[in-house]
């Protein structure tokens, strides 16, 4: 397999380096983005320059302290910030010529000749500097040196299950990186974003990522131009009984100062305020205008107070920065006006397996459970959250003590998290009688289910009363750190991970209970269609309650289970789930993105077959590693498949061959390879199941071993596909290959794909081959010219088999197109239809058509709408046809840019051309009396074909 590496490595070669998604739109909205490229020295330089020429406003008080540890973005916020006007452009021009910097002072004139005028900005609060005496400087320094020692260490301990000493923290280098964009000002209006909306599942590391900026903040590493002041609030502070005015929380912080308070409020320009954990809250945050208040010395409840705050009713110049879960957004969304939005996407592929190489120290043992890992898409995907990473290394470690074979033990990712799980449940049986055990199981598991259908993550006394969940054994999971207590919130309790919470919501779905008359709680048609639909990729979804279900369902995975929670299991819901994918498949739900992580987690074959048997069509839409891999496995299980939708994203190609390049080869080879085999496991369907007759490729990125085992499948004379269809940016010379080596292809679409004069000549080769059985080539909007009409035209003459030709939205002109009436001439040609919509003709190519209509009897459809073709070159196509002996039945004339001057020759052709059953003059101008022209022709000759006016 080395030569397979040494290909996918080579075409790598010359991909572009991109950040993640967030990053990347984070620097394409940005301005004077590329003073990122300067280096630190050379960044250092131009801070220089700028103090001594003293080109900012004396008036800021800008120190060179302040300046000396500004990042680029900060540097480039200070001097839009600073500067009205082009005046921050013109004095970076400057400094940067000065530097002979000659590349980015191209990029910054054409940025700003780009960009709209700027306007400038009244900046006289930032001009006013805010005098503090020597004891309030000497508080708010006490007040840094406070959250330096909160802010540390940066990941909460009371989150973080088990022994804590084997937990190898790593930052996020994603999560790092966006850090200088998050106040980058935008374009076109060059202006710092007042309101951040940080987005990410939980556990992703959101709070972590605020306990950062914290700390860069209290050692004057973040915007220490700007902002002055930064506080950091979590939701459960403002859920207090009774009220509180903004003013007594800042001074809450450790200020101890009302006076202190009162300066720091009156300059919100230098604010920076963090909002985190508004997944606890118990009250609906208030949308109504009237009830919000502007005076920060005002007493409110907490809802009330974070509404003003968030609807900038209150400290409209203060900066805010949001931390929220997907779902906890809806909450908050209509609160917030114009924010600009970023998203965690934790740890990367990368990362989670340089995580993994350093928890496994020997290796054998590294490399056996890397290889695990990579293999099991779904489990790394999970690893994503860093506090989920560290649970399934724990696991891992567990089994590979006990000698054992991690694919034996861990049949699915649900299992993973079952083994970890288990190392805590003999507490729990010890601490809770044998009787009352499983009751009590029951109630939290119970509990948690509701929690994820309700969007409810926080509860109290009274919600475990509900489900009958008594004191000790609240006490018995907080023990073991599956739940834990708030602080400060009296008795309210979360699940110490959500994944916890995911995990029991499911679990509550198989328990068995013999005592009843239904021996489990069954789950509803409804309730099973939203599982699957959580199972998804959690960016947008925020819970995996469904994914765990399924993995719950395999039996092998059950059997653990049951053995290390000391319950029984019962899978009745299991045939429940069989019949409602059927039922989706019925009401022609074709994208599997949702689905196929569900059947892969289950992971039995005789399930999956039952469920997809029927399955006739599927979209699949890979946009990762993980989604190839499901596919793979579910695919060939998809027994009666008709119809194959396939997208590979460039999404996919970028987690293929990551920006960092994975530091152990030995690891990419093995990647490579089960790459490669997961998409021969996809190809080969096309060969083995006999039902297949159509394969669309849509806006896939394909690169050339993909390609080359695509076709190679797809030329076997097993392969029964009957119609290919490619809308995609390229096609592959390879494919045309396919055209003349499989004997059971009749139709070729190829639409919005660019396609050279080299890549028509392979085309065109393939209809002149004795097995080539083509009866429809669809080349539409393909970017095809004159110069490739004449082997198209060579093709026709030569083709006994080809029917239909779409060259649509090709700018062929007359001269192209003069080819292709040439070719039609020739008996030979079998052509029946014809499309030349949209291909730059006038009236001119209506004169080559005339020798064609007469010697040409095959042809029977002719589509030539939106070409200006005019009044003369109507005249002329209709005197063609009134003149010749065709066959034509259809004739569409859409938007051919042709009057009522027309209508008297069109007239005439009908009367003369019988045959004619269809005739489309749609959005030409013909006015009322070319209308009746027409009508009284057809009165007249009593025809009964169909006219569209």
């Amino acid at each position: 397999m080395s030569g397979v590496s040494q290909r996918l490595r080579h075409l790598t070669s010359t991909q572009t380096s991109t950040h993640t998604h967030s990053l990347a739109s984070l620097c394409d909205n940005g301005v004077m983005v590329y003073m990122s490229y300067l280096s630190k020295t050379e960044l250092q330089v131009f801070k220089k320059l700028l103090m001594e020429k003293k080109l900012l406003p004396h008036s800021l008080g800008i120190t060179w302290q302040q300046l000396n540890r500004a990042n680029w973005a900060e540097m480039v916020h200070l001097l839009v910030e600073s500067l009205p006007g082009e005046l921050a452009w013109n004095v970076a021009h400057e400094i940067l010529q000065t530097m002979n910097q000659r590349k980015i002072c191209s990029l910054l004139q054409k940025e700003l000749a780009d960009l709209p005028a700027v306007v400038s900005v009244d900046s006289h609060l930032r001009k006013t500097p805010l005098s503090l005496t020597k004891e309030e400087c000497d508080k708010i320094r006490e007040y840094k040196q406070r959250v330096i020692e909160k802010s540390l260490p940066l990941w909460d301990n009371t989150v973080w299950p088990g022994n804590q000493a084997d937990f190898l923290y790593l930052n996020v280098r994603n999560h790092e990186a966006i850090l200088p964009y998050l106040f980058l000002p935008r374009s076109p209006q060059r202006k710092q974003p007042k309101v951040v909306v940080i987005h990410g599942i939980p556990g992703i590391g959101k709070t972590t990522l605020a306990k950062k900026i914290m700390l860069m903040w209290a050692h004057n590493e973040f915007y220490a131009h700007k902002f002055k002041f930064a506080f950091y609030f979590h939701c459960r502070e403002l859920n207090w009984v009774g009220e509180r005015s903004f003013s007594e929380l800042i001074e809450g912080q450790g200020l101890r100062s009302q006076a202190l308070v009162s300066k720091i409020l009156s300059r919100p320009d230098q604010l920076l305020l963090l909002l985190d954990g508004f997944e606890e809250l118990t009250s609906s945050l208030i949308t109504r205008p009237s009830v919000m208040v502007e005076d920060w010395n005002q007493k409110l409840p907490g809802a009330f107070l974070l509404s003003s705050l968030l609807s900038k009713t209150m400290l409209p110049e203060a900066t805010l920065l949001i931390l929220v879960r997907p779902i906890s957004w809806r909450g908050v969304e209509l609160l917030v006006n114009g924010p600009s939005h970023v998203i965690l996407t934790g740890f990367s592929r990368t990362e989670t397996l340089d995580y993994f190489r350093l928890y496994f120290r020997g290796k054998t043992t590294r490399n056996q459970v890397v290889d695990f890992a990579m293999r099991n898409t779904i489990l790394l995907s999970m690893c994503r959250v860093p506090v989920v990473c560290w649970i399934v290394c724990h696991s891992l470690r567990k089994v590979m003590q006990k000698m054992v074979n991690l694919t034996t033990a861990c049949p699915n990712a649900t299992s993973v998290c079952v083994l970890y799980l288990a190392t805590l449940f003999p507490t729990i049986c010890k601490k809770l009688s044998g009787s009352n055990y499983q009751k009590q199981l029951e109630g939290v598991c119970r509990l948690a289910a509701q929690g994820v259908w309700d969007l409810k993550s926080v509860f109290d006394k009274t919600d475990f009363q509900h489900v009958k969940v008594d004191e000790a054994t609240i006490d018995t999971f907080l023990q073991v750190n599956i739940l834990r207590k708030l602080q400060n919130q009296g008795d309210r309790y979360m699940f110490a991970l959500f994944i916890f919470q995911e995990f029991f919501g499911a679990l509550f779905y198989i328990l068995f209970f013999p005592q009843r008359i239904i021996y489990y709680h069954p789950l509803s048609q409804v309730n099973i269609q939203d599982l699957i639909a959580m199972s998804r990729a959690r960016e947008s979804c925020e819970t995996q309650m469904g994914l765990f279900l399924f993995g719950l369902l395999n039996e092998a995975c059950a059997e653990i289970v049951m053995r290390s929670f000391n319950c029984r299991i019962a899978l009745g819901n299991k045939l429940k789930a069989i019949s409602v994918i059927t039922h989706l498949n019925d009401y022609g739900c074709y994208d599997c993105s949702q689905l196929f992580p569900c059947l892969t987690e289950i992971a039995e074959k005789s399930f999956v077959h039952s469920a997809l048997e029927n399955y006739k069509k599927v979209s699949l839409k890979i946009r990762s590693l993980k989604d190839l891999q499901l596919s793979a496995f579910c695919l060939r299980y998809c027994q009666g498949l008709e119809k194959v939708e396939l997208t590979l994203s460039r999404a996919f190609q970028q987690e293929l061959w990551p920006d960092s390049e994975d530091p152990s080869p030995g690891t990419q080879l093995r990647k490579d390879k089960i790459v490669l085999s997961w998409w021969q496991d996809i190809c080969s369907v096309f060969e083995t199941n006999k039902n297949l007759k159509v394969l669309t490729v849509t806006n896939s990125v394909l690169e050339a071993l993909f390609i080359e085992t695509v076709t190679t499948t797809l030329q076997k004379p097993q392969c029964k596909v009957q119609r290919l269809q490619h809308v995609s940016h390229t096609l592959h010379k390879d494919f045309f290959h396919v055209l003349s080596e499989n004997q059971h292809l009749r139709q070729l679409g190829a639409e919005h794909t660019k396609l050279g004069e080299e890549a028509v000549k392979f085309l065109c080769i393939a209809p002149k081959s004795p097995w080539c059985l083509l009866q429809c080539v669809r080349l539409e909007n393909c970017n095809i010219t004159e110069a490739s009409c004449k082997e198209i035209a060579f093709a026709l003459k030569h083709s006994k088999m080809l029917t239909h030709l779409s060259l649509a939205e090709n700018k062929l002109e007359d001269a192209g197109s003069r080819h292709i009436w040439d070719a039609l001439e020739h008996l030979m040609c079998p052509l029946q239809r014809l499309v030349l919509r949209q291909c730059s003709l006038t009236s001119a190519c209506c004169e080559y058509m005339m020798s064609s209509f007469k010697n040409n009897k095959s042809l029977r459809s002719l589509d030539l709408s939106f070409n200006r073709l005019m009044d003369d070159g109507v005249s002329l196509l209709c005197r063609a046809l009134a003149e010749a002996n065709c066959n034509l039945l259809v004739l569409e004339l859409e938007k051919c840019w042709f009057t009522s001057a027309s209508c008297h020759a069109l007239e005439s052709m009908l009367c003369r051309h019988r045959k004619l059953r269809y005739l489309d003059l749609s959005k030409n101008t013909i006015g009322i009396d070319g209308m009746l022209t027409l009508a009284l022709a057809f009165f007249r000759q009593r025809r009964a074909e169909e006219v569209v006016l």
